[in-house]
């Protein structure tokens, strides 16, 4: 089992910025992909940015440009810093990870509020 805890949510203003992070634990062998997903209100759930083991990174359209995802394996974490923060942007953050035996986990959500 991996366990994950996100931290960084909250509100902002337009225009703002948040640092959301997302550490692993638990029986943590490898982590092939780390990555958040978002559920904005009454939306699918969509990618965010994810980044594999090997350092290739992925970002959705609507945040090319302003997000920037991180990782750093040796506290098994990954980051999400959020600029130039948009009301569009308001939704769940969620946490995903795929273990190297290709298990998937999935944070509880953090809450991001973008309003004036």
């Amino acid at each position: 089992q991996v366990q994950l805890v996100e931290s960084g949510g909250g509100l902002v203003q337009p225009g703002g910025s948040l640092r959301l992070s997302c550490a692993a634990s638990g029986s943590i062998f490898s982590l092939n992909f780390m990555g958040w997903y978002r559920r904005a209100p009454g939306k699918e759930r969509e990618l965010v940015a994810g980044i594999t083991s090997d350092g290739s990174i992925n970002y959705g359209d609507s945040v090319k440009g302003r997000f920037t995802i991180s990782r750093d394996n040796g506290k098994n974490t990954v980051y999400l810093q959020m600029n130039r923060l948009k009301f569009e942007d308001t939704g769940v953050y969620y946490c995903r990870v795929v273990t190297r035996n290709n298990d998937g986990y999935r944070g509880q959500g953090t809450q991001v509020t973008v309003s004036s």
